[in-house]
């Protein structure tokens, strides 16, 4: 069957109109919206198969939307004068038909993903400045054949929970999962008749992106400020004291600098085979990598180990104001262990105990988290493809030491911002989540498909 009697077909069995759970006070009499074949509402364009290295950032005349761009950097709706966005290099130019490049309106689909809640990932493009564009490797470029879409409304519909499902649904593969043109054809698009009521809906989630958009950068802010901070209140390389002190400190002399063996009572590696015996419903606590955030413990996902088997690694068990560091995968992300923790186990990880009369233990993390610690684990790191490091690589980090009063107070400032950070960052996925449930009332489901 060819596709066009394919979305024909659909249509004549789709002749059914949907009403969303919430709807603007001056729609809310207007008729219900129709639910439409996608092959009946866009077109589909070609595309190319370039390579990120047939691509610069330098100059050029036409520019090139690359899926991995779609799945990581770029907007829903695709403003060019807000995105960074390739080149192609003049040599593969010859790849390049005229009548591909983008117009407004258009929406590009990533046609790959290792992730299926990322398949048919997209942008609408909504401004373009008058520049050439054009649809790159592992995309689908969709355009309208009839107006039919507001500005804005396709980026938001393509995101909308019920055309989601449909598009997972239509994807196939097993380790990369793909999606293509002729399948996207008989997605059921659910539309108002008015345009206006496309347009508000549009407006209303555009403007709660821009909400949420100026919450991350002003939690980039707080973050870039604590970078700089923390450059400041420790000492550059051959320095002995940082560039920035507290007042009551100024005066206080140069700081120590010891190997970290000579601060701690003890370092060493956690259970190196404990996976086979965690299991979720109860038992020991046992942390793992992805319990360990910078600074803190992340228990979202803690999972248990069985008590006979915790018994034969007692003198493991975690004490609060140990500071756990993770080895493998990402060396150096550290956390300092809380009460709440006290005689659990952390998994491979490194447990630094530090000598609490010399060595402040959120200093200690604050400081491996340093650019300082962080440089030293970079340059310390072993192993082929997977990095880790080791007990006695950890023992020869040189730690810059003022006194422990000061230390506490460096740890005080920093972590005061960590948890101005951890809030407004709270907020974004606040908002988020308002985004989420205004979008399942704005955009009907497939539940709610009643005849006309």
């Amino acid at each position: 069957m060819n596709s066009k009697k394919r979305t024909t077909g659909i249509a004549e069995n789709v002749k059914r109109a949907l009403v969303p759970k919430l709807r603007f006070p001056e729609f809310r009499g207007a008729q219900g919206w129709a639910v439409e074949p996608m092959g009946d509402v866009y077109l589909f364009k070609g595309n190319n198969s370039l390579s990120r290295d047939k691509l610069n950032y330098v100059s050029g005349t036409v520019k090139n939307i690359h899926y991995g761009d779609i799945h990581i950097k770029f907007s829903t709706h695709f403003n060019i004068t807000k995105e960074i966005v390739p080149f192609i290099n003049n040599t593969e130019l010859g790849a390049v038909r005229d009548e591909n490049f983008c117009i407004e309106g258009d929406i590009i689909f990533a046609d790959a993903s290792e992730d299926m809640k990322d398949i048919g990932k997209c942008i609408e493009i909504v401004h373009l400045n008058g520049e050439l564009v054009v649809s790159g490797l592992h995309t689908i470029l969709a355009r309208q054949t009839c107006n039919r879409i507001a500005n804005g409304f396709g980026g938001h519909l393509f995101k909308s929970a019920w055309v989601r499902s449909q598009i997972q649904k239509e994807a196939q593969g097993a380790k990369v999962l793909g999606i293509s043109a002729n399948r996207l054809r008989s997605l059921r698009l659910p539309l108002p008749d008015a345009k206006a009521e496309q347009q508000k809906i549009a407006q209303c989630l555009s403007s709660l992106d821009e909400v949420i958009a100026e919450q991350a950068r002003k939690v980039g802010a707080i973050k870039s400020h604590k970078k700089w901070l923390m450059q400041q209140l420790f000492p550059r390389n051959g320095d002995t004291t940082p560039h920035l002190r507290f007042p009551e400190y100024q005066g206080e002399g140069e700081w120590k600098i010891l190997p970290l063996s000579a601060l701690a009572d003890k370092i060493m590696v956690g259970i190196a085979s404990a996976a086979t015996h965690a299991y979720r419903e109860s038992g020991v606590p046992m942390l793992r990598n992805q319990n360990i955030k910078e600074g803190k413990i992340d228990d979202s996902s803690i999972l248990f180990i069985d008590p006979n088997y915790e018994e034969t690694h007692k003198s493991k068990r975690l004490r609060a104001g140990d500071v756990i560091t993770v080895r493998t995968g990402y060396p150096g992300l550290s956390a300092v262990v809380t009460k709440i923790y006290e005689n659990a186990q952390c998994f491979t990880s490194l447990i630094t105990r530090p000598k609490t009369k010399v060595l402040d233990s959120d200093y200690l993390c604050i400081f491996i988290n340093s650019p300082i610690g962080k440089r030293f684990m970079l340059g310390a790191e072993a192993g082929g493809a997977q990095k880790n490091v080791n007990a006695g690589t950890l023992e020869t980090l040189e730690v810059n030491l003022p006194q422990i009063e000061e230390q506490r107070k460096i740890a005080a400032c920093l972590t005061r911002l960590d948890t101005l950070i951890a809030a407004e960052t709270q907020k974004i996925k606040t908002l988020k989540r308002h985004k989420h449930g205004l979008m399942q009332q704005l955009f009907p489901q497939a539940e709610e498909l009643c005849h006309e």
